[in-house]
């Protein structure tokens, strides 16, 4: 799908590159998450419900359910184009140091008690910034992988995107699990909440610190070539940025219900318990990490539209099935979220390969970063909000196909798909 050049400068120390892209991964999703986990916490400070000031509630809405994802596109295609006009290291560095900014400030934000309509006004500006990292984090670390593979190995290198996710995932909530049992409630209103984030400035000074060892992944060529301008990767290449949507649709819809909904899906529909549904999404997300490299060998061995045709047309033909098969039972939960996560492994493992695959060296990272974020935004964001519409329009069924037809809509794509696993990247 592209044009190959010669790379005479593969990195020498693909490990540490490897270590670099994964650490940082790990802490900008340990940063996002840890927002997610402790929002509850967040909103009785900085939004309380006796504000007189009638702002107050709509910041609130803006800030938990809105400012993230929105500004997640924005993030990719900027810090897409830096990467891809000053280097993936440099935008690598950009995102961690924005990431750790922003953690702090969220930990820092004063309560409204103290400073009134300034504190969430603080928080709404610090969650810009996460979601502008966030968004920029994906197209440059992306992009920074694949390159930093060497032959035959970019599927294995691309699976460490979603195994570093996971793990910043795993470790927020952990954090979160241990403050909340430690600490009293009133502890934790008034200052545990801040503990996470502050420990998220913290280790993103250490993914910075990795970081700048870290190789410069264009080849000489491209970094002598002129530098391409913010919308290039648009105004040239309309049908691979649509392919990346195409690509990203059932999977990242998939992806958000199996590994962040399921657990309130459950409730809602079967009266799960919420602390077995918890501990039932924990092992299983623990377990989707161990997958992922299994599934990014496959791929190099084997190619990458075998892989993400077993994601799509799995889920296209079994999302129905898999989900009224909850029963309330820990054991049918466990079997439903293990099995979603096996099929899901097809995309997450090499979504990053499969995309870097798609766009020329020049303009891969804004050209991934923006198409891709949102993406995300429209159809994995959205995708508690779908289900908990269902529930409430009396169609709680209807949630199961619509998961089914997106991802059939994306397998028609990846049956459209030129096998790239085997062809030389451009770079």
């Amino acid at each position: 799908m592209t044009d190959t050049v010669t790379v005479p400068d593969r990195p020498a120390q693909p490990v540490r590159q490897l270590l670099a892209a994964s650490v940082g991964n790990a802490v900008e999703w340990y940063d996002w998450y840890a927002y997610t986990f402790l929002a509850t916490y967040i909103a009785a400070q900085v939004f309380p419900a006796d504000a007189d000031d009638s702002l107050v509630p709509l910041l609130s809405t803006f800030a938990v359910f809105a400012v993230g994802f929105f500004m997640r596109p924005v993030g990719g295609l900027l810090m897409g184009a830096v990467a891809d006009r000053h280097g993936r290291r440099a935008a690598l560095t950009v995102t961690i140091l924005l990431m750790g900014g922003s953690s702090l400030l969220v930990g820092l934000t004063p309560s409204y008690a103290s400073a009134g309509l300034l504190a969430p006004v603080v928080l709404v500006v610090a969650r810009l910034l996460q979601g502008l990292s966030v968004g920029g984090e994906f197209a440059a670390s992306t992009t920074f992988l694949v390159e930093s593979a060497g032959p035959g190995r970019r599927g294995l290198f691309s699976s460490f995107q979603y195994v570093s996710t996971t793990i910043g995932q795993l470790a927020a909530s952990g954090v979160a699990a241990l403050l909340v049992s430690s600490l009293s409630a009133g502890q934790m209103e008034g200052w545990g909440w801040r503990v996470p984030f502050v420990l998220g400035a913290v280790l993103s000074l250490v993914g910075f610190w990795i970081r700048q060892g870290a190789h410069e992944t264009r080849s000489e060529e491209q970094q002598r070539a002129p530098k391409p301008r913010l919308f290039d990767a648009l105004r040239h290449h309309p049908r691979q940025s649509l392919l990346i949507c195409g690509i990203t649709a059932g999977g990242t819809l998939a992806y958000y219900t199996w590994t962040s909904y399921l657990p309130t899906y459950a409730e809602l529909n079967v009266g799960m318990d919420k602390a077995d549904a918890l501990l039932v999404g924990t092992v299983s997300l623990a377990v989707f990490a161990l997958l992922q490299p299994v599934g990014g060998m496959l791929s190099d061995r084997y190619g990458r539209k075998p892989l993400l045709l077993f994601f799509g047309l799995g889920f296209a033909l079994l999302s129905v099935a898999l989900l009224r098969a909850l029963t309330g039972s820990v054991l049918s939960l466990l079997v439903v979220q293990l099995a979603g996560m096996v099929l899901l492994t097809g995309f997450t493992s090499i979504s990053a390969a499969v995309n870097a695959e798609v766009f020329p060296a020049r303009v891969r990272a804004a050209g991934i970063g923006f198409p891709y974020s949102l993406t995300v935004a429209l159809f994995g964001g959205t995708a508690p909000y779908m289900g908990t519409l269902f529930k409430d329009l009396g169609h709680p069924g209807l949630f199961p196909w619509y998961v089914s037809v997106l991802c059939l809509i994306s397998s028609v794509v990846y049956l459209r798909l030129p096998e790239t696993a085997h062809q030389k990247l451009d770079r």
